[in-house]
């Protein structure tokens, strides 16, 4: 140590170690703690087995193995609901007595006695609940009240049977309906002032229940009739809508909204049978009043209804209402063509009508959606008879022009009754639809329907109006280009394409009422959608439609011209031809299918034409083969090939059926030559197909029906020729290694073989002995046993062999 330096400059110097020497520091540090930590965890773990050890009470000698507890047994059953079940079961027995007691043992005791008993009784049991609540048994004292109240009414009961037996029944009901109402409001609201108890959720609902019948029975007992009785109940449906709006009773409120919806549609459905039912325009306006104070009410209700769903539902009621009143004067004010327009016009002021909260708006704009509804359904029958009515003509072709155009679509229907106005009201609906929908959403749907709406006005309006028969085919002539004109985008474009179609159909079945107006229709369709598909206007449905609409004008010009239906065929065939130079042409894979698949069912038309006459039905086969095997050139189309080769194969078939040729040869070997020319081609470009791909179809087509009929054939030519094919191609396939000529030719070389040693082997059957052919089979068996048993004892050999190794 310097000498400089004291003890009080020692004691206030630190050392700084190297990092390095800090850091092993550190470690060695936390290796420490890291294993005290260790050993505190086993202590503690130790100690808490022991403690477990101690707790638990030591295993019982006997039985070896403790018994496993079984799961605790649940109630099924809560504490409230057993006892609600025995208060409800104690009130109905204690009712039942009572009844039993007031309607069989009544007459055992004096006037004095009765009123003593029953009184005593309902006062008692009346008073029962005061104590029951101070005590806090709630539940006891509801069934307590109950009965008292259900007491009551045999109160009501036992005084008409034995003081006011002279009074009327309906009086008596109305006046004991109206005391209980009041006596058991009254008692309802004696005990809820009670000081100390809780109030009975029973007596008010049940007051409520009553409350229907009192202003009910009063008016029948005063000689009200149906008009009467109707406004009582609607009257009744207002006093428990205010309850079920003002009372914050929640059992109260509950009943009073069902006891409206019942009461309410009960006068409702009653105040609409009377406006059916009259026949005059004052019955119907007595009734329509009815309708409107239903109206007003569930109005009210509507605006003060706390929930969105029901205010809507209400404000729908109310509107509906507020049509069907008019509508009943209407019925019998106006005339029958003007009924249903009239009530649509009210409907649709119901939109002008629409004020308030947003509920109730949503709910008065559903009824005009419902009225408008019910005015489209209404004129759907006269727009189904305007459209499938002209089917009926396809048994009448060409039997005149009918007198206008209602009795062209009537041959074999009728026409609705009142549907004159039919059109009107549907531009009304449309009408509505295109101005009143405005939002971004359901716009589109609505001037869809609106289009549609708008199309069956105008093809409905010429039946509807009676006119001519060609102005109206003119009118659904000029609504085809009508509807596929190019202004239209999206969805209304393809509803319009659909409907143009639709129209189309209609049109040409009413054109075949005469020939001039089938050829003219026939003629302007394939036009109009000719140039709908060269402007772009749905053109895969525009191309078909042009092209079917040409083979129906072929068919029409050939039919005109006097033409037999195999002389028509070949006409037909120019529309498979356009429509394979057409597809050829085409850029769009969709427009292309389209004009190929109806160019297909054209041809198909064609052949079937000439079905009744084979000599052209064979050429009629070969064109629709050349067709096919000119569309197999290009690229896309190369599978075509495959119908052009069948349809040139059936040509040749009906041509030597026309012919009279009955070798099946003649049909078989002109397509066996080409399919082994094709086969062999294949086999020279891809030397590993399968010989069955390459020559098994050639083979088959010739080698089946020759050995079929070989089978049966009693010459020996077929079988002698056939066979020499078998072997040959017996030797082809052994000599190059083929499986299909090899098995196809010696299958048919031992059956032909076998056909004709056949008798030969029948003789040598009959001349063997009857013991011969069991012989055979038993030696067949035994030679089999010994082969299996020489197996096994080869197996034997192996298996000590084995051994012996081992």
């Amino acid at each position: 140590m310097p000498s400089g330096v004291t003890r009080t400059t020692l004691r206030h110097m630190t050392y700084f170690p190297p990092p390095a020497e800090e850091l092993r520091f550190l470690d060695s540090e936390l290796r420490q703690l890291d294993a005290r930590r260790a050993q505190l965890l086993a202590r503690r773990a130790w100690l808490i087995t022991m403690l477990q050890q101690a707790v638990q009470p030591a295993p019982p000698v006997w039985p070896s193995r403790p018994a496993q507890p079984g799961p605790a047994a649940r109630p099924e059953a809560t504490a409230p609901g057993v006892q609600n079940v025995l208060l409800l079961l104690g009130g109905i027995l204690l009712t039942v007595a009572a009844m039993v007691f007031t309607l069989v043992s009544w007459g055992h005791l004096g006037i004095a006695g009765r009123s003593l008993v029953l009184g005593a009784v309902t006062l008692a049991v009346l008073g029962a609940p005061v104590a029951l609540l101070r005590r806090g048994l709630r539940s006891t004292a509801e069934s307590v009240a109950g009965l008292g109240l259900a007491l009551t009414v045999l109160d009501a009961y036992a005084l008409h049977e034995v003081v006011f037996t002279a009074a009327d029944g309906t009086t008596y009901a109305a006046a004991a309906s109206t005391a209980l109402t009041a006596l058991w409001a009254a008692y309802g609201t004696a005990l809820a002032a009670l000081p100390g108890s809780a109030t009975l959720r029973l007596p008010h609902p049940a007051a409520l229940v009553v409350a229907q019948l009192p202003l009910v029975l009063w008016t029948i007992a005063l000689g009200g009739g149906p008009l009467t009785v109707t406004a009582a109940v609607l009257l009744t449906t207002a006093f428990d809508a205010v309850v079920a709006l003002r009372v914050s009773e929640r059992p109260v409120r509950v009943v009073a909204l069902v006891c409206a919806f019942g009461t309410g549609a009960w006068g409702v459905l009653a105040a609409g049978l009377l406006s059916l039912g009259a026949a005059g325009p004052s019955a119907a306006a007595r009734a329509a009043a009815l309708l409107l104070l239903a109206a007003v009410i569930a109005l009210g209700v509507a605006r003060s209804a706390p929930r969105p769903g029901l205010a809507t539902g209400m404000a729908t009621t109310a509107a509906l209402c507020a049509v069907a009143g008019p509508a009943g004067v209407l019925r019998v004010s106006v005339p029958g063509d003007w009924v249903v327009p009239a009530c649509l016009a009210c409907g649709i002021a119901l939109l002008a009508a629409a004020r308030g909260p947003a509920a109730v708006r949503r709910g008065v704009v559903l009824a005009s959606g419902v009225v408008q509804a019910g005015a489209v359904l209404w004129a759907v029958p006269a727009v189904g008879v305007t459209l499938l009515g002209p089917v009926a003509w396809l048994r009448h072709i060409w039997a005149g022009a009918p007198a206008d155009a209602r009795a062209a679509v009537t041959v074999d229907a009728f026409w609705p009754p009142y549907a004159v106005t039919v059109p009107l009201v549907l531009l009304a609906v449309a009408a509505v639809l295109a101005t009143a929908v405005r939002g971004e959403e359901r716009r589109p749907q609505a001037l869809t329907a609106a289009l549609t709406l708008t199309w069956a006005a105008v093809l409905v309006t010429p039946t509807a109006l009676e006119l001519p028969y060609l102005v109206g085919l003119l009118i659904q002539g000029l609504t085809v280009p009508a509807l596929l004109a190019p202004a239209l985008r999206g969805a209304a474009a393809r509803t319009a394409t659909g409907l143009a179609l639709l129209t189309s159909l209609g049109l040409a079945l009413l054109s075949l009422a005469t020939e001039p107006a089938t050829l003219g229709v026939l003629t302007s369709l394939t036009v109009v959608f000719a140039v709908a598909a060269w402007r772009g206007r749905w053109t895969p449905v525009s191309a078909a439609a042009s092209l079917g609409w040409a083979t129906a004008l072929a068919c029409a010009v050939g039919a005109s011209a006097g033409w037999r239906p195999e002389t028509v065929a070949l006409l037909v065939l120019v529309v498979p031809v356009a429509a394979a130079l057409l597809a050829a042409r085409l850029d769009d894979s969709v427009t292309t299918v389209t004009v190929e698949v109806t160019g297909a069912v054209a041809g198909f038309v064609a052949i079937a034409l000439a079905v009744a006459d084979p000599a052209l039905l064979a050429l009629v086969l070969s064109l629709c083969g050349v067709i096919a095997a000119g569309t197999a050139v290009r690229a896309d189309r190369r599978d075509i090939g495959y119908a052009a080769a069948a349809l040139f194969v059936l040509a040749s078939w009906v041509r030597l059926a026309a012919w009279q040729v009955g070798l099946p040869e003649a049909y078989t070997l002109p397509v066996t030559v080409p399919a082994l020319l094709v086969g062999a081609l294949r086999r020279r470009r891809d030397p590993a197909a399968s010989s069955w791909t390459a020559y098994g179809p050639g083979l088959t087509v010739t080698l089946l029906p020759s050995l079929a009929t070989a089978w049966s054939d009693v010459e020996w030519t077929r079988p002698l020729l056939l066979g020499a094919a078998g072997l040959l191609l017996t030797l082809l396939g052994a000599r190059h290694r083929l499986r299909a000529p090899l098995v196809l030719g010696g299958a048919v070389l031992a059956l032909v073989t076998l056909h004709e040693l056949a008798p030969y082997l029948v003789q040598v059957t009959d001349a063997l002995p009857r013991w011969v052919p069991p012989a055979l089979a038993g030696l067949l068996l035994l030679a089999l046993g010994a082969t299996y048993e020489q197996r096994l004892r080869d197996v034997r050999r192996v298996r000590e062999v084995l051994g012996r190794m081992n």
